[in-house]
C-alpha cells in the first residue's frame, strides 16, 4: 500500500504539469518527482530484503528494479509520459474487434485495416475528425506534389 501511495504522489505531480512545455515539465519533474522516485527505489530495495524471495511481491519488486532506468527516464524528458495509458487506450478498439477482423479476406486486407487504424488513431490524438481528414486528403492527394506529401500528415494537415 505504501508503494502505491508513493506512486500516486508521482501522478499528482504529472496532473499539475499536464499540457505544459516539455522543458518546464522536465524541470518540475527534476525538482519534485526525482526525489520521490529515489525514495520509492530505496523503499523497494528495503522491502525486497524483508519479503520472501519466492513471493509474488518479491517478483514484482525485482521486475520494477530491473527496469528502473526505463521507468525513470520520463524525469529528464518532458515529452515522455509517466505511463503508457494513452497507447493502451488507443489499442483497445482494435483488440476488442480482433475476432471481427480475423477474416479480412487476405494478408493485404489485414495490412490495410492496420493502416486505417493507425491513421484514425493519429487523427484522434491530434484532435482531428478522421472522416473529415480522410475525405479531404483523398480528394487532394492525386494533385499534391510528392515532395510535399508530409504536409498531408495528420499533425501538419490543414483544410
Amino acid at each position: 500500500m505504501e508503494a502505491l501511495q508513493r506512486i500516486a504522489a508521482l501522478f499528482v505531480i504529472e496532473c499539475s504539469i499536464r499540457g505544459r512545455a516539455p522543458e518546464l515539465r522536465a524541470a518540475i519533474r527534476k525538482q519534485h518527482a526525482q526525489p520521490l522516485l529515489e525514495q520509492l527505489k530505496a523503499f523497494l530495495e528495503t522491502s525486497l530484503r524483508q519479503v520472501s524471495g519466492k513471493s509474488a511481491l518479491a517478483k514484482a519488486i525485482r521486475y520494477a528494479l530491473s527496469r528502473w532506468n526505463a521507468l525513470s527516464r520520463y524525469i529528464t524528458n518532458g515529452r515522455l509520459e509517466i505511463s503508457n495509458n494513452a497507447a493502451e487506450r488507443a489499442m483497445k478498439p482494435p483488440v476488442l474487434g480482433r475476432k471481427n477482423y480475423l477474416f479480412c479476406g487476405s494478408d493485404a486486407g489485414g495490412q490495410r485495416a492496420a493502416c486505417m487504424y493507425t491513421i484514425i488513431e493519429t487523427c484522434r490524438m491530434n484532435a482531428i475528425d478522421p472522416q473529415a481528414y480522410l475525405a479531404d486528403v483523398l480528394a487532394r492527394i492525386a494533385d499534391h506534389p510528392i515532395h510535399r506529401i508530409d504536409e498531408l500528415l495528420p499533425w501538419r494537415w490543414a483544410k
